[in-house]
């Protein structure tokens, strides 16, 4: 059976049964309270399960000549009904061993009687009962569906108990207490289930076997401590024992209910005049109704109100998990016959899609057409010129599931143009098929003669923004993108709005540009870095900008150029001083300044000097750091850095400082400053220095692309000195 009909039967069900389990679990969360709290009374004797009625009953024929019946429940607390030596009436907990009263048996209260006749029957009478009941039978194959799924995602049973892949704070409490309750679970809803079939005899009910037995007339008189039965049967074996209602009549007989018989007793002699045995079906339900309502002990009735609250957070969780799968909304502007991009998404819960999705909105926003879709929707695309696949792998190498007819799809419509296509897995290293679906992918359509792969397969450990921002950081320089590659800009995390206030404010006019300061002072609880991002929502709403910050003097620093119709920075120049701001602060630990690196280049050109004014102000450890800005003209501003530079180098915080100024007589870039020193730039590299870049991403190309130059006449790879962690960047 596909996974596909296990999860939506999962669902389907728990739709159906989510009503009547969340009444039931509350309610049932009291009741095994109760059931708990009854056994704490002291009306339980030591050696109960020792004694038997030929030790008990001749005692308490000694205190109560007259009795009507004696009755044992569930906590093993013996009730005794009939009449003292001075004729007063007797309903009462007893001692069986020497009749003291212990207590007088009490009725439920009110409440206790309204959540069990809630559970039982929703007030509805025997309507309300049939409802519970299927309810319960839903729950049965809820269960049973959920374990199937369990099993499945763990890639089988015997890593049923394995390490758990955090997805999210929902699908992990679903999975980690789904295993820990799966017994107490699966019994509730078994047991649940049974009764209600019993109650209206969908399994038949079986008769009882009566044998009757021939008694000897010989016989005689037998004292009560002499009765073979009695001495055979154990107090803790009775259900109730009814007495004869008139001494030494040859008729009246002791009828002892047992737990899976009932038997007859002549009074005079002890003989067993007849025997019940109940059938299997009748002791069953006993055993259910005591294993459904905790009656066996305190600790399972604990055990069980744990369950009942259990059931609540799965079916919170549960829904939980369905609304995350089904709440990111692909927006596509474009029809797909239209697009060049085609973005196809293979994703289990709803997180591979995330990422492709901010890929997808980044397109669009660069004025590309871009159409994304799940992989299920696979077709002819007929101005397609590249495919992105982001894909997930579940349970033992299988498809996620809007991924299931991909391959049969993809044979059923060839593409008619020569496309280009990268792949890109998700998965987990925890599990043995590690990315295996997306590596399937990549084979298939490597076997297609219109595909054209533009960068190999690339997976993606635990959901790691690092990971994927290394595979886009490629993509987008091959195709000359303007995309982020801030790897925290591609967390999965749910944005958490701060409250900041403009502390300061400062414009710098030119020609040209109007390039503006800010300063902006979070609350005493925030922590952040220089190098974190701010997002700010100038219309209120899911549109994000990102700024990298400073951080001086505790304050958020931004440097800002004003963009005509710039939706950010025209929301940011209009801010005054005083004015709050909702945003929030990302943690960018991919570009914090390096506290090991023996020596460390900040390159940045125009705003990008915000983040590395304040990893300077924070250099409290004095490591040898380089400074290398690129700007158009002299101006303000530039004499202001120069200012904060020269300050810092006087308090050795900064080592050099090297500006490049475009537009001025004999014009220079930042490029020109690295090539000037390169010497220096090729020894920092070989002592693990550290670069880090920050600004516009065309410059960022530029600057590796000389990097790559220098390395290369020096006989070096400087894609090693990237993948050990040398090269830092954050622009946009």
């Amino acid at each position: 059976m596909t996974l596909s009909i296990w999860r939506y039967a999962h669902l389907v069900l728990a739709l159906l049964a989510s009503f009547v389990l969340i009444i039931a679990s509350l309610t049932g969360i009291v009741l095994a309270i109760d059931v708990a709290n009854e056994k704490t009374n002291p009306y339980q004797i030591d050696n109960f399960n020792e004694l038997t009625l030929h030790q008990v009953l001749p005692e308490l024929r000694k205190v109560y000549p007259e009795i009507s019946n004696i009755s044992v429940d569930h906590n093993q607390f013996v009730t005794l009904e009939g009449f003292d030596e001075e004729g007063n009436e007797i309903k009462a907990y007893i001692d069986p061993t020497t009749g003291k009263q212990l207590g007088i048996p009490k009725q439920k209260n009110e409440f206790i009687q309204w959540n069990l006749a809630l559970h039982r029957s929703l007030f509805l009478h025997e309507t309300g009962r049939f409802t519970v009941g299927l309810a319960s039978f839903l729950f049965f194959l809820i269960a049973i569906s959920g374990t199937i799924l369990l099993i499945k995602r763990q890639n089988g049973i015997k890593k049923f108990f394995s390490k758990v892949n955090n997805d999210s704070l929902a699908q992990y409490f679903h999975v980690v207490t789904g295993r820990i309750m799966l017994l107490p679970v699966l019994i509730i809803a078994l047991t649940g289930t049974y009764l209600f079939l019993l109650r209206f005899e969908i399994i038949p009910v079986q008769k009882a076997n009566a044998i009757n037995y021939t008694e000897d007339a010989k016989l005689k008189e037998v004292p009560l401590t002499d009765f073979s039965v009695f001495k055979q049967t154990k107090l803790s074996d009775v259900i109730k024992i009814e007495f004869p209602f008139m001494e030494d009549e040859p008729e009246e007989f002791y009828i002892l209910k047992l737990k899976d018989s009932e038997i007859t007793v002549n009074q005079i002699t002890g003989q067993i005049v007849k025997e019940v045995k109940y059938p299997f079906t009748q002791v069953l339900e006993k055993f259910s109704f005591d294993l459904h309502t905790g009656q066996i002990n305190w600790i399972w009735a604990i055990i069980l109100a744990f369950a009942s609250i259990n059931i609540l957070l799965f079916i919170y969780s549960g829904f939980a998990i369905t609304l995350k799968r089904t709440k990111t909304r692909i927006k596509n502007k474009y029809k797909a016959n239209e697009c060049e991009f085609i973005l196809l998404v293979g994703s289990e819960n709803g997180s591979t899609l995330g990422f492709a999705n901010q890929i997808h909105k980044q397109l669009q926003a660069n004025g590309k057409k871009s159409y994304l879709t799940d992989m299920n929707n696979y077709t002819d695309f007929l101005s397609a010129k590249q495919f992105l696949i982001f894909t997930s792998t579940y349970g033992l190498g299988e498809a996620p599931i809007n991924a299931k007819k991909f391959e049969k799809l993809v044979c059923e419509f060839p593409q008619k143009q020569n496309i280009q296509y990268s792949v890109v897995g998700f998965g987990s290293k925890s599990y043995p098929d590690f990315c295996a679906y997306a590596k399937e992918v990549d084979v298939l359509l490597s076997e297609q003669s219109w595909a054209e792969k533009s960068v190999k397969l690339h997976t993606v450990n635990d959901k790691s923004a690092e990971e994927f921002t290394q595979w886009l950081s490629v993509w987008a320089n091959l195709n000359s993108l303007a995309i982020a590659t801030a790897p925290s800009l591609y967390s999965q995390k749910a944005p958490k709005l701060k409250v900041l206030k403009v502390v300061d404010r400062a414009e710098i006019n030119s020609d040209e540009v109007i390039t503006f300061k800010l300063n902006l002072k979070p609350n005493a609880f925030t922590k952040f870095k220089s190098g974190d991002l701010l997002a700010i929502y100038p219309k209120n709403n899911a549109i994000e900008r990102f700024y990298s910050v400073g951080k001086v003097n505790d304050s958020v620093q931004l440097i800002v150029r004003l963009h005509p119709n710039g939706l950010g920075s025209q929301f940011l120049y209009d801010l005054e001083n005083g004015a709050e701001i909702k945003a929030r602060l990302i943690k960018n630990s991919h570009f914090h300044f390096p506290k090991k690196a023996t020596k460390v280049a900040l390159i940045s050109n125009g705003t990008g000097i915000a983040p590395f004014l304040g990893m300077i102000d924070e250099n409290k450890k004095k490591i040898e750091t380089h400074l290398y800005c690129g700007f158009r003209k002299e101006n303000e501003l530039t004499k202001r850095y120069t200012e904060i530079t020269k300050k810092h180098l006087e308090d050795a915080k900064l080592k050099s400082f090297h500006l490049a100024l475009s537009r001025q007589d004999s014009p220079q870039y930042v490029m020109d400053l690295i090539l000037r020193d390169q010497e220096f730039f090729l020894t920092l590299l070989k002592t693990n220095g550290v670069i880090m870049i920050c600004g516009a991403l065309k410059m960022q190309r530029d600057v590796e692309s000389v990097l790559t130059c220098i390395c290369e006449k020096d006989g070096c790879d400087f894609q090693t000195f990237k993948s050990n962690g040398q090269i830092l960047a954050d622009c946009y």
